[in-house]
């Protein structure tokens, strides 16, 4: 029987705290256009501390593929419009009890989760309820989880359901749990980012693969999975035309560059870094703007939020002591909120989302409405 756990981030750090259990964060360290970065230096003695280094990273790194395997590829969009699906059961969905069938079946309907996910989750847990083990029936585990599927009493208290109407969210009564799991899979991001919302369940990869290999021996026929990291093609419909034709061969090239890798410093042809990809797909459209992110920020006039238009520029991470802002992306659909971007290094040329881009835009500018290169902002 696997521990739900449930670890909410407030904070960043190593060995900080969350919902009174230890936690382990791993940083991901950024740079800007101009190049700073900080990094701790850390000091490994020998050999062995060596080894013993690679014994802990390796795994980390294959685990984060293999728990995202399946996400969109090649930097292009995700297509979740099956994300839902309810799929025909299969023979061996029979083990399943009735009542639990029944119950998962109604659950998938009303959060949109495929029923068979959460009939994987019900049988890694307590095997649908019939474990006999602490915690199933009755009480708690050591982990202080219980019920059908293993909520603790702050998750129950967050996400608990009255299921059947009885005035009562019992997390020992499937036909609470198994409606409040939907919940909380919903929550986490299900069913258009499946593969993450299961692993926010247990924080196990091996988990979250012994969950989908089960709900796919439930299903008839084929069922796939949906992990949507970056935009999904909805996103992509439905995009304003072009106001003019300088922004139409901008936003064309740019989407040409999507999959491609990041490299920093790089301007093409086949790698670009941030402001080496809003340089290029402006110059190939036969506007000159500046190099690097800051001076881009001041070149063109200033376009207040919320009426952003294809091919403007979108600009974060403007930090105290800088010139201008490190990261810049070019908007593609702003009512969505989705820019094409090359983000950073070891990733590719994407769309991405940038009203929900961490800490926030700092400011848009429109190239084509030229500011002069540092001069005083200009705004429209």
């Amino acid at each position: 029987m696997r521990l739900r756990r449930r670890l909410r981030k407030i904070g960043s750090g190593f060995g900080g705290r969350m919902n009174s259990r230890r936690f382990v964060s791993l940083h991901r360290f950024a740079r800007t256009d101009r190049g700073a970065v900080r990094l701790p230096i850390v000091i490994i003695a020998g050999t062995a501390a060596m080894f013993l280094l690679s014994l802990v990273a390796i795994p980390l790194f294959f685990g984060a593929n293999q728990l995202y395997q399946g996400a969109a590829g090649g930097g292009d969009c995700t297509d979740t419009s099956g994300a839902a699906t309810q799929p025909q059961q299969s023979g061996d969905a029979n083990s399943i009890p009735s009542n639990y069938l029944a119950l998962y079946k109604k659950a998938g309907q009303q959060y949109g989760i495929p029923w068979n996910v959460l009939a994987g989750i019900g049988w890694v847990e307590t095997h649908h309820g019939t474990l006999k083990a602490p915690g199933v029936l009755s009480g708690e585990n050591f982990a202080h989880a219980g019920g059908p599927m293993q909520f603790i009493p702050g998750t129950w208290k967050m996400f608990g359901v009255d299921g059947n109407n009885d005035g009562k969210k019992d997390r020992y009564d499937p036909a609470d749990a198994i409606p409040a799991a939907a919940r909380l899979l919903k929550h986490d991001g299900a069913p258009t980012h499946m593969r993450s919302a299961i692993f926010a369940y247990n924080h196990l990869v091996s988990y979250v693969n012994n969950v989908l290999s089960t709900a796919q021996k439930y299903a008839s026929g084929t069922f796939n999975v949906v992990q949507a990291n970056g935009p999904t093609c909805a996103d992509m419909n439905g995009a304003p035309a072009a106001p003019n034709a300088v922004v139409a061969k901008v936003i064309t090239f740019a989407k040409a560059q999507l999959g491609k890798r990041y490299v920093y410093g790089a301007v093409g042809p086949d790698t670009f870094d941030c402001s080496g990809l809003t340089m290029t797909a402006y110059r190939t459209a036969g506007v000159t703007i500046p190099r690097l992110s800051d001076a881009q920020y001041w070149w063109g006039a200033s376009v207040p939020k919320g009426k952003e238009q294809p091919g403007d520029l979108v600009f974060f991470d403007y930090k105290p002591g800088h010139s201008g802002p490190g990261h810049v992306g070019i908007v593609y659909n702003p009512q969505k909120g989705i820019m094409i971007v090359a983000p950073h290094t070891g990733d590719v040329v994407k769309l991405q989302n940038y009203k929900t881009y961490p800490g926030g835009a700092v400011g848009f500018t429109r190239p084509t409405a030229h500011n002069g290169h540092n001069g005083p902002t200009k705004h429209l």
